[in-house]
């Protein structure tokens, strides 16, 4: 018989296309000679690695598609607003990249044991290896940089960037916050985000744009009480000379201002407000001006662009008058604000590290 006839006879055979009487012949022929046994099994090991290979070249070509569909940088920057869609996706391809690799992996292992090839000093086993690790590698990618997206769309607030970035402080800790007016004026919404990086919605409760004081609340289900707030207000005027300092966010963390009281109205003589000579910068609105002793004796409100140095904060008497002015319809909350410091006694620094849970990036947003 030649090659090529029993080369034919044995695909039939394998691929079940002959008559039961073909079958039993064949097999018959088979126990007679051991040549055409053994040509048989060699032909089936074959086609079955041909067919492996052509399994794998097919998921790879599926894993590439999946991994070129997925632009991480669109999604980050796009379809973070709707994080159910995101998970959604990622369940969708996660499936297919895990079954993927999964399938990939067995073929390739299952070929080696059919061929009796499982030795790690057969070059196709090395081929096969880096194979197996080029796809393992290409999905840990594929999943860290999709797992990356869910964690960030997880994360409380908008993901587009703010119009506009101020400072604010806790009048109490259940969630009222103090900033200037003219940070959140015209505002379509607002949020707070907290030294840990953590933002919440927030609504203005009430605004007094004679004093430049707006207070906020945090209405997001994800803020928890913050605890009662470590320093106090204080309701007569300070002296000049006074070491004073701010803290709050002219950069995307928290930072540090010392100075001095300089003068007893602010700008063009305005009573209402207090001069320091303090660095403040664009965002350091809304931040609490504090004395020696841990008492809030102002609110951080603008810049004085002719002097180097100096700078304004509205009294806090004032402010203690914004909140009295607050309609009580307007709170879903008690506002009672803490009448002693408990930083009198401590040094700048453990004042600051007490300060930081209780000052807030303020973050504007407009359509």
């Amino acid at each position: 018989m030649r090659e090529n006839q029993l080369i034919d006879l044995i695909e039939r055979y394998l691929a079940g296309e002959m008559t039961q009487q073909e079958r039993e012949d064949f097999d018959v022929l088979r126990q007679k000679d051991a040549s055409i046994d053994a040509k048989m099994a060699e032909h089936k090991d074959f086609t079955s690695l041909i067919k492996q290979y052509n399994e794998r070249a097919k998921l790879e070509t599926r894993l590439n598609a999946i991994h070129e569909e997925i632009d991480v940088h669109t999604l980050k920057e796009d379809l973070m607003a709707h994080p159910s869609w995101i998970v959604q996706m990622w369940r969708h391809h996660h499936s297919k990249i895990s079954v993927a690799a999964s399938v990939a992996i067995l073929a390739i292992l299952l070929t080696l044991f059919a061929t009796g090839d499982l030795s790690n000093k057969d070059p196709r086993y090395l081929q096969l290896k880096r194979e197996v690790d080029q796809i393992k590698g290409r999905t840990k990618q594929l999943d860290d940089k999709t797992d990356k997206i869910i964690e960030d769309g997880k994360k409380p607030g908008p993901t587009i960037n703010a119009k506009f970035k101020g400072t604010g402080f806790a009048l109490t800790g259940n969630g009222y916050i103090v900033t200037n007016f003219h940070v959140v004026n015209d505002a379509d919404s607002v949020y707070v985000q907290n030294a840990e990086g953590t933002s919440f919605h927030t609504k203005v409760v009430y605004t007094d744009p004679a004093y430049d004081v707006a207070i906020l609340q945090i209405n997001d289900p994800a803020f928890k009480n913050i605890g009662p707030v470590p320093y106090s207000f204080k309701k007569s005027k300070s002296d000049l000379g006074e070491l004073v300092y701010t803290l709050g966010f002219p950069g995307d963390d928290v930072r540090y201002g010392p100075g001095a009281l300089t003068g007893a109205s602010g700008y063009r003589g305005d009573t209402t407000q207090y001069e320091v000579y303090i660095p403040v910068n664009p965002g350091n609105s809304g931040g609490p001006l504090l004395d020696d002793k841990g008492n809030v004796i102002g609110v951080i409100n603008g810049k004085q662009t002719q002097t180097a140095g100096a700078a304004f904060a509205v009294k806090s008497k004032y402010l203690l008058k914004a909140i009295q002015n607050i309609p009580t319809d307007s709170l879903t909350k008690s506002l009672n604000l803490n009448t002693k410091s408990t930083m009198a006694n401590l040094s700048r620094t453990k004042q600051i590290e007490k300060l930081r849970n209780y000052v807030f990036m303020v973050k504007v947003y407009n359509q």
